[in-house]
């Protein structure tokens, strides 16, 4: 496994000593218990949170197809980011709040693996595939929805172990938030 040279005049880890691009070597890294947490929102109008709260949206139930488009995205995360590694994912949980007072659709997802690398993409991958999956089926009644942000909330395992947000809630597993 090539080191990180501190000194280098690349000392990212995507690339090697040209600064070419290159997927890192994991084959030296223990095999731990990983798991990472994001989250995200949607600004949605007036129209679309009363549709999507009464299930009158003509595209179908909007976040039963949504959590199933961030899985999907999750565990698609090596084909749309270049040098990630593929995963097999052990569990992924994608879990909706609204707050139909200001309009926010917010979204939350796990996911968790036994790996040598982690799955901070793949929690990400999954919140922007699932909000972008709303924004689809709802773009018909107002297209002015805003994403973002789009966070990662905490991870866990690997050599640097529980990492969390500075100034977030401490993260609750989605059995503990309210569900929609």
């Amino acid at each position: 496994m090539a080191k990180k040279d501190i000194n280098s005049p690349h000392p990212f880890s995507h690339l090697d000593e040209s600064g070419a691009a290159r997927m890192v070597d994991v084959t030296e890294k223990s095999v731990t218990s990983r798991r990472a947490i994001a989250r995200g929102s949607i600004l949605l109008g007036p129209a679309i949170m009363e549709a999507v709260v009464k299930q009158k949206v003509k595209k179908g139930d909007v976040l039963a197809v949504a959590r199933v488009a961030g899985i999907m995205a999750a565990k698609n995360t090596p084909n749309a980011i270049p040098l990630c590694h593929p995963l097999s994912l052990t569990g992924c949980e994608i879990d909706f709040r609204l707050d139909q007072d200001n309009n926010i659709l917010s979204c939350q997802c796990i996911v968790t693996t036994d790996g040598k690398t982690g799955v901070e993409m793949e929690a990400l991958s999954g919140v922007t595939g699932a909000l972008l999956s709303v924004y689809d089926m709802c773009k018909a009644i107002d297209k002015g929805m805003v994403i973002g942000p789009v966070t990662l909330v905490e991870k866990s395992g690997g050599k640097s172990g529980l990492w969390r947000a500075k100034g977030s809630k401490e993260s609750k597993g989605s059995k503990e938030r309210k569900e929609v």
